[in-house]
């Protein structure tokens, strides 16, 4: 009778330990403040460089009037329905962040519900982008005005979702392998989001759907094979 006590003693505790592990994880998720870009469709360059874009209308409009500055870059695509994709401080980037930023903004363009697999990009100075129409012309919420010389990308549209520890990140492949192993490549496709993220988890051994989901552009999504 002694040792079976002690038996059952051992497995309580252990089960004790791992009710206590799980309840820190669920406390650190909790826990973790997000950042005011996490609002936007965002990442990190392979080169340390923040990039951020228009989820819609009213975020294109957002990124724009309150967060380009002077030394940034802006991108967007010769099609309706484009992100206003952002890189901070991109004038000092090298052709390694400009091409990842157009990568990023052709991917949650309307070309990836086209089924496009590579798309036209151009990027310009924050003073080439205005509000002010032409005469007798009306300028949408989250719509631009371009003027000057603009200056042509022809990124292919693929996009990795990773994570790193808990957290899940998505980006460009060359900018997401600067920050983790665990990651999937997407491309355009037939497969629809929810069956998909659930199938991008069990890839990544973790994360949170719905941060998985926030990663997926619009449209049908594949999941590529990693090239060796």
């Amino acid at each position: 009778a002694l040792e079976e006590s002690r038996k059952k003693l051992v497995h309580l505790q252990k089960e004790e330990h791992t009710f206590v592990a799980e309840e820190e994880k669920k406390l650190q998720k909790k826990e973790r403040k997000k950042e005011w870009y996490e609002k936007f469709h965002w990442f990190i360059s392979s080169e340390g460089f923040l990039c951020i874009g228009g989820k819609d209308s009213t975020t294109n409009e957002i990124i724009i009037k309150k967060h380009l500055e002077k030394d940034d870059l802006v991108f967007h695509t010769d099609m309706a329905g484009s992100p206003f994709f952002i890189v901070k401080d991109g004038q000092k980037a090298t052709e390694i962040t400009l091409q990842e930023a157009a990568q990023a903004t052709a991917v949650y363009s309307k070309a990836w519900k086209a089924g496009h697999t590579i798309a036209d990009v151009f990027y310009v100075n924050p003073d080439q982008v205005s509000k002010e129409a032409k005469s007798g012309e009306y300028m949408s919420k989250g719509s631009f005005m371009i003027r000057g010389k603009t200056n042509y990308l022809h990124p292919a549209l693929e996009l990795a979702i990773g994570k790193v520890e808990e957290q899940v990140i998505g980006s460009p492949e060359s900018a997401i392998k600067k920050q983790t192993a665990t990651y999937v490549l997407i491309v355009p496709g037939e497969e629809a989001k929810g069956p998909l993220t659930k199938k991008i988890k069990h890839a990544l051994g973790g994360g949170e759907l719905n941060d998985i989901m926030n990663f997926l552009p619009a449209g049908g999504s594949q999941m590529k094979k990693k090239e060796r």
